[in-house]
């Protein structure tokens, strides 16, 4: 009888432990699919994102940091199992309050499947569950260069696990205060962490900006997606 409790014991364990990744996905997914439908309810209300404001540079250097971060994590052991249970589907409650950062527009790249709210302000906290605009840099729709970072989840699909394959003509949707905005890419391009020239601009175009890590493990570039309003 001891033996046999013995060996369940260890299946069960061992379901726990390949189980856990796929748990904190669930959670994330459903994080990112309450937000993105506040944003949704709240577009027709929203005010425009804030003018841009000082610190560009560490702005960048902050998110730039934080993807490499992240991207380190992505290489460590899933939790133990007794850490994975409370990260279960039982976590509604943080769920609630987190949807109350209301969403200040959703980006949609057909080409690629993808469709996210966007936060403001790039921090870890925000990254963790959506894409977020970079408060240092123009508002969007506006002149000037507005950046939008999120995560490049290791998932097929999640975040901007997919933005690679974004190619030159292709349409990136911006909804925000009632407005759609339609930027155009222009170009892809990898460049070091610490390349901040990717958020210059001529002061006259409406362009944006897409930020994420290259490659999506120990990432030690940036994946640097360009686009513009006609």
């Amino acid at each position: 009888m001891r033996v046999r409790f013995l060996s369940c014991s260890l299946i069960a364990l061992g379901i726990a432990v390949m189980a856990s990744p796929w748990l904190m996905e669930w959670k994330a997914d459903r994080e990112t699919e309450a937000l993105l439908q506040e944003a949704e309810r709240q577009e027709a209300a929203l005010s425009l994102t804030p003018a841009a404001g000082p610190g560009l540079v560490d702005g960048y250097m902050r998110v730039s940091r934080l993807l490499g971060e992240e991207s380190e994590r992505a290489q460590e052991e899933a939790p133990a199992p007794a850490d994975a249970a409370s990260e279960a589907p039982s976590a509604t409650a943080s769920i609630d309050d987190k949807i109350r950062q209301r969403a200040i527009a959703t980006i949609e790249i057909a080409s690629i499947g993808v469709k996210l709210p966007v936060l403001e302000g790039a921090t870890e906290a925000n990254m963790a569950r959506a894409a977020a605009h970079m408060t240092e840099t123009a508002p969007l729709g506006e002149v000037g260069n507005a950046a939008i970072a999120a995560h490049r989840a290791r998932t097929k699909g999640r975040l901007f696990n997919r933005l690679d394959e974004v190619k030159e003509g292709d349409e990136i949707v911006i909804r925000t205060a009632g407005q759609t905005y339609v930027y155009t890419v222009t170009r892809q391009r990898i460049v070091k962490p610490d390349d901040v020239s990717v958020l210059g601009h001529n002061g006259s175009d409406k362009l944006l900006t897409l930020i994420t890590c290259d490659p999506v493990i120990n990432a030690t570039h940036r994946l640097i997606v360009q686009a513009k309003m006609k």
